[in-house]
């Protein structure tokens, strides 16, 4: 029997007979990589969604109620001699007020009546794609703001900016706490592999004592660590694919409704192969640690 097929051998019989101590390790390895996976999916359905809205930004112009036609005329008149705009479309308050009903059935009878329509009338303004346009589409609004009969103007880049700067906030916590989470799980590793070590002590003096190769002596305990890691990644997975298919089964239409974009409900392969590399790399460095101290 190979060096691997007797490090295999024994890391399993010692998972076994420290099952319980192993469950610990596991979870929470488990726990990191799924915390892991968590902040991936999310970070890919933000770029995902960035990219799409960047592609059809939008500036939406709303209407004061008083608004007159030659106030109207004038400014789509501004609007068609600009050199960003490519269409724009006028949304009256009923079709305001149709469309939030669609996306949002459940809220639909807080709108109020049609002598109350909380919905401005708005107009929808298709913008060029391009370098360098975000200045003239500054410019733009600033104008369009200061124009008769128009209430308030929102431009859609300004929010995919902030949601930008708001997913790398939210990154940057999720990358800190994963990492203290994966030290917590590499030293859980480290203590059960060590554990493991302190019950064969014995057999490991004799291995030394009659010149056996390093392989079999610490080959093992790295294993043993392997395997916390890789159970506790699939763990992990299984957790991802539950919890994607239990929100897509609540909220998937009306998430894509909103958003106009697919989400990312499945989990690439790409993905899967860090997280279990990721969780190998944890339980392997919690198995270096304790095989160590069997010099």
């Amino acid at each position: 029997m190979g060096a691997l097929g007797y490090s295999l051998e024994q890391a399993l019989l010692s998972l076994w007979r420290g099952r319980s101590a192993s469950l610990l390790s596991i979870a929470t390895i488990a726990l990191a990589l799924f915390v892991l996976g968590a902040f991936l999916l999310i970070t890919l359905n933000v770029e995902q969604l960035v990219g799409a809205w960047r592609g059809t930004a939008e500036l939406s112009i709303y209407l004061q109620d008083d608004m007159s036609a030659a106030q109207r005329t004038a400014l789509e008149r501004q609007l068609d001699g600009s050199a960003v705009v490519a269409g724009h479309d006028y949304v009256s308050k009923s079709q305001a007020r149709a469309r939030f009903a669609a996306l949002f059935p459940d809220l639909a009878g807080l709108a109020g009546g049609q002598e109350d329509d909380p919905f401005p009338a708005s107009i929808e303004v298709r913008l060029r794609p391009g370098p360098g346009t975000e200045g003239a589409v500054d410019a733009l609004a600033g104008r369009l703001r200061t124009t008769a009969g128009v209430s308030d103007v929102r431009y859609d880049r300004r929010w995919i900016d902030r949601l930008v700067t708001l997913a790398n906030i939210v990154g940057a916590v999720g990358l800190l706490l994963v990492s203290v989470l994966s030290v917590a799980g590499a030293l859980s590793v480290a203590i059960v592999v060590r554990l493991a070590l302190f019950a064969r002590r014995d057999e490991v003096e004799i291995m030394r004592l009659v010149g056996a190769p390093l392989a079999y002596i610490r080959g093992p305990f790295v294993t043993e660590g392997l395997l916390h890691g890789g159970v506790g990644a699939l763990i992990a997975i299984a957790l991802l694919l539950a919890g994607l298919a239990a929100v897509r089964a609540e909220y998937g239409p009306a998430v894509q409704a909103a958003l106009g974009v697919a989400p990312v409900w499945l989990l690439p392969l790409n993905l899967c192969g860090l997280v279990v590399l990721g969780g190998m790399l944890v339980g392997g460095l919690g198995g270096m640690v304790a095989a160590w101290s069997s010099r």
